[in-house]
């Protein structure tokens, strides 16, 4: 994983206490995801500077519109905002999972409804990643 993304799992890992389990590098349909929370059907992606390129940009939107046929709502990070504003990244993901949660009329059958509000987490030092699920 690159240091954005480190950064992001480090707190994405967080948001289980609130019932949003995110996966990393999960395996879908020949890609990889970044960060994929597969209860809210949400796909989170850090796009680095490489994905300004036209051809790249092409890539990620069939893509995006594969995901989006299975369901999934994508949202697309820079690498940049990740380093400079995490807290605000933070609150957008946030914001699409409680969106989720409204539109479906309530969290998945197999966890407890998440709290409601922005959610701010405090700065911790990044946990390099290791193999595996967490």
């Amino acid at each position: 994983m690159s240091e954005p993304e480190v950064l992001l799992w480090s707190r994405l890992k967080r948001l289980r206490e609130r019932g949003y389990a995110f996966r990393r590098q999960f395996p879908f349909r020949g890609y990889f995801l970044d960060f994929a929370c597969l209860s809210y059907r949400l796909v989170v992606e850090v796009d680095g500077v490489q994905h300004t390129d036209e051809r790249q940009s092409e890539h990620d939107a069939v893509r995006d519109r594969i995901l989006e046929r299975h369901g999934f709502r994508v949202i697309r990070i820079s690498a940049g905002s990740v380093r400079s504003s995490l807290a605000d990244v933070m609150d957008q993901i946030v914001l699409a999972l409680e969106s989720s949660v409204r539109a479906r009329g309530g969290g998945p059958a197999d966890s407890d409804q998440p709290g409601r509000g922005s959610l701010t987490l405090a700065a911790t030092p990044p946990v390099p990643p290791h193999q595996g699920r967490d």
